[in-house]
């Protein structure tokens, strides 16, 4: 349940950050055993704000992102839909009499967490550092194919929108650099309702595992800041003084929702103890909660808020 969770969650941020910059099919069928690939993409204008996310998208793209490495089952899956997607259009500008251009051919672009020496190796894939950098393995040319290794990636602005898509740590620090970005950032708001989405997508499953669960709780407080944010831009555009205050009573009732759903997470039940001190958890600044939470086991936490 949590990988299609996960799995949904890339193909609508990657459809939502390249929506404006071009079309986006997600996901496009392609023939023979109706297969579907994850994210179709023809760019109509510059992507340069994307960063190497948009390097990638420069040209139509297939994008096929992994929760987890890739297997060679995997790959081979991923080559079978960029060899089928090239035969349909070839044949379509046969039938229109046309010659279609080699540069209008879709690439083929695998994201991975991580991925092996032996599979790297296996397909044939090699670095190009003096024009792509680390972390991108390019298969034979006539394959139009690449696996991203997000992890290898270096971690720059420009790999940002990408390493979103990581796991752990990696994703983790990817998310406290989007929360750095400037209010005003193109992006930044589409992508923190997304963050949120699926923060309470994940919340909404069982099976959580330890890594899933840092997580939730490093996306718990993304609603927070957002709102906040929201009630700044309405201050300074003159807002009435009722709307404001709805508006600040919405964001600490979000807090203390927050707050609520951290400790569900890490300790699986809100006990009596626990639930006297919600409120003062509440009252700190998200930031603080999350730390405190994280990094305290029950009877700190409780120590804490009993001095």
């Amino acid at each position: 349940m949590t990988r299609f969770i996960h799995d949904q969650f890339a193909k609508d941020y990657l459809e939502e950050l390249l929506a404006p910059f071009g079309e986006v099919k997600a996901p496009r069928r392609v023939s023979a055993e109706v297969r579907e690939i994850d994210v179709w993409f023809a760019p109509t204008t510059n992507t340069d704000i994307l960063g190497l996310l948009g390097q990638l998208a420069a040209t139509p793209s297939i994008f096929e992102p992994f929760r987890n490495a890739v297997s060679p089952t995997d790959i081979s899956g991923c080559l079978s839909k960029i060899l089928t997607l090239t035969g349909e259009l070839q044949r379509e500008a046969h039938r229109q009499k046309e010659r279609i251009a080699e540069e209008t051919l879709p690439h083929l672009w695998i994201l991975s967490p991580t991925a092996s020496e032996s599979i790297v190796n296996g397909f044939g894939a090699r670095i190009d550092p003096e024009s792509w950098g680390e972390g991108i393995y390019f298969l034979p040319s006539y394959l139009r194919s690449a696996i991203v290794v997000i992890h290898q990636l270096p971690k720059t602005e420009a790999t940002l929108w990408l390493r979103v898509l990581g796991k752990g740590r990696v994703q983790e620090e990817a998310i406290d650099e989007l929360q750095q970005l400037p209010v005003n950032h193109p992006l930044r708001s589409n992508v923190f309702n997304l963050l949120t989405n699926f923060q309470a997508n994940l919340q909404t499953t069982e099976s959580l595992d330890n890594e899933e669960r840092s997580l939730i709780m490093k996306l718990s407080p993304l609603y927070i800041q957002w709102e906040q944010e929201a009630l700044k831009r309405g201050e300074k555009q003159g807002i009435q003084q009722g709307v404001q205050q709805g508006v600040q009573q919405g964001v600490q009732q979000g807090m203390r929702l927050m707050v609520e759903s951290m400790l569900e997470v890490k300790f699986g039940e809100i006990d009596e103890e626990l639930a006297q001190i919600v409120e003062s958890l509440s009252q700190l600044p998200a930031k603080e909660v999350t730390q405190l939470i994280m990094q305290c086991n029950r009877e700190q936490l409780l120590a804490r808020f009993r001095e």
